[in-house]
């Protein structure tokens, strides 16, 4: 497969409209088709759908990865590097609690990546990333 197409993504949410508030006004992204129990977002070229669930008290696990606990499972899409600090810049302004702040993970070596992770108001584990040299994203 030489071309990427976009994904699509459902997600559970217990706080239908403070998610929908989040991902459209923190996130900044476009709102489409929605009903009383979901929300469609243009989720950075892709669609992500939040559908209501009520409230689990299942924890998020995590793996260890670069002395990090990872949380498991989380979603998130691969963003240009410029693009990438430019939005790590702009939740830090909108006091986003990361998990896992900011940093460049392989630093000079095959895959060097930014990466950062943060929840959404229901507790969904997102994972944003950005590739040094973009070629290097199935890199072994």
């Amino acid at each position: 497969m030489s071309q990427l197409s976009p994904f699509h993504i459902a997600i559970p949410v217990h706080n239908l409209e403070e998610c929908r508030a989040f991902y459209r006004d923190v996130l900044n992204c476009e709102e489409g088709r929605s009903s009383d129990h979901w929300v469609d977002f243009n989720f950075f070229g892709h669609q992500l759908v939040i559908h209501y669930k009520e409230k689990s008290i299942e924890e998020i696990a995590s793996n260890p990865v670069d002395g990090k606990q990872v949380p498991i499972p989380h979603y998130g899409v691969v963003l240009p590097w410029d693009i990438f600090h430019a939005f790590a810049e702009e939740l830090n302004q909108n006091n986003i609690k990361f998990i896992i702040e900011p940093y460049i993970r392989f630093e000079g070596l095959v895959g060097e990546q930014a990466t950062m992770f943060f929840k959404d108001p229901a507790g969904n584990a997102l994972e944003f990333k950005a590739f040094k040299d973009e070629s290097q994203l199935f890199a072994k």
